[in-house]
């Protein structure tokens, strides 16, 4: 046979061979790209892509077919009814999960939409107790929530601050006003600190001469802040025009990267504190330490605060989907529920509601325009 005829016979083998079977799995983000809290709802997308990434370098097999993964990221642009459209708008393109939302408000009203779908759903960033309270067998969540948060916020203000007068701030999101409820809850049970002013602003706001020159004649050494890091950098800055030399104590919303630079000089040194909901210390730091620098070298920047949490909650998935066999979520969601996972943000297992069992909070301050990690604090 001649060497031509020789090629056309295998072309024509290969012709007749049955292809490689492969699957898509398609994982779902939702979280703010557009607006205030864009900077945090990418980091959100960067991490799961980065895990999405890894997942397709490891030939995974479900089902008996070769995996493709890949992600699917919407923008629910920090509102409860983009964030109920974002969600049927994955449920109806069939995501085997999704890792969202950031923002309590949308969280809440879209995982009544994933669980009437049967849709397995881990929050790397809400934090409202409600979330995981309704009773859905498919909401979890990979970080603490407000109730954990505000009591080691309240603690720290008043046994390391030494706070004596504390004016309270939140801004009326289902975060924002959830965290402060909490942080006031623990003041209170605990004692040896007034209360002395309770003031409101919103998510977009600006301008705080109003709320802020009622609280400096209260004359506060600490002010608790409910909400966003868009909201508190300038909120800081018109704090050092007016002289309020409170310090500001608040939750993971603050407790960014982008801080420094939307509060410039007014930032000081230690003056904020804040709380992450999750944290590693001890031998877990250098897997930690090892995920930052690679998302640094693969999106030139540092991580905002959320995309570690995002990375591990599509791991978290991914494991359950191995250990069942299926990407089907009625098949892994009973894997899901008892995970075991040793993730870049620690060890992930959950609770009968979806919260995370032996939750973890870093407490962070800043100094020299640096977010500087103060301690870890575990517990229930």
């Amino acid at each position: 046979m001649r060497p031509s005829a020789l090629l056309s016979a295998f072309l024509l083998t290969l012709a007749a061979a049955p292809a490689s079977a492969q699957r898509d799995v398609v994982i779902g983000t939702a979280s703010p790209l557009s607006g205030p809290g864009a900077h945090q709802g990418k980091d959100i997308e960067n991490g799961a892509r980065m895990a999405i990434d890894e997942l397709n370098g490891k030939g995974i097999v479900l089902d008996g077919q070769k995996v493709r993964w890949r992600l699917m990221a919407e923008d629910d642009a920090s509102d409860p009814k983009t964030g109920t459209a974002v969600a049927q708008k994955l449920v109806d393109a069939r995501v085997a999960a999704v890792v969202g939302h950031l923002n309590s408000g949308p969280t809440v009203p879209a995982s009544k939409i994933y669980a009437n779908a049967g849709v397995p759903q881990i929050s790397p960033a809400a934090t409202t107790p409600v979330y995981t309270r309704q009773g859905y067998r498919t909401a979890f969540r990979v970080v603490a929530d407000d109730s954990l948060i505000g009591r080691t916020l309240a603690g720290h203000a008043l046994v390391a601050l030494k706070a004596k007068r504390i004016a309270v701030i939140d801004d009326r999101t289902a975060f924002g006003q959830g965290l402060a409820d909490e942080f006031l809850k623990e003041v209170r049970k605990r004692g040896g600190a007034a209360i002395v002013s309770r003031q409101f602003t919103h998510d977009k706001a600006t301008d705080f001469s109003a709320i802020l020159t009622q609280i400096r004649g209260k004359k506060p050494d600490v002010i608790f802040y409910g909400g966003m890091d868009a909201v508190a950098g300038p909120m800081l800055k018109q704090m050092k025009t007016l002289g309020l030399q409170a310090a500001m104590v608040s939750g993971d919303g603050v407790c960014s990267e982008k801080l420094p630079l939307l509060a410039g000089d007014a930032l000081g040194e230690g003056r904020v504190v804040c709380a992450v909901a999750g944290g590693v210390e001890g031998p877990r730091e250098a897997a930690y330490t090892a995920f930052l620098e690679r998302y640094r070298q693969r999106y030139g920047m540092p991580v905002e605060t959320y995309a570690p949490y995002a990375y591990d909650a599509v791991m978290v998935f991914a494991q359950a989907m191995q250990k069942a066999g299926s990407a089907q979520p009625a098949r892994f969601l009973p894997q899901l529920a008892a995970v075991r996972h040793e993730g870049v943000t620690g060890s992930i297992a959950f609770d009968a509601k979806g919260d995370l069992r032996d939750a973890a909070m870093t407490l962070y301050t800043y100094r020299q325009g640096k977010k500087v990690k103060l301690q870890v604090v575990r517990g229930r």
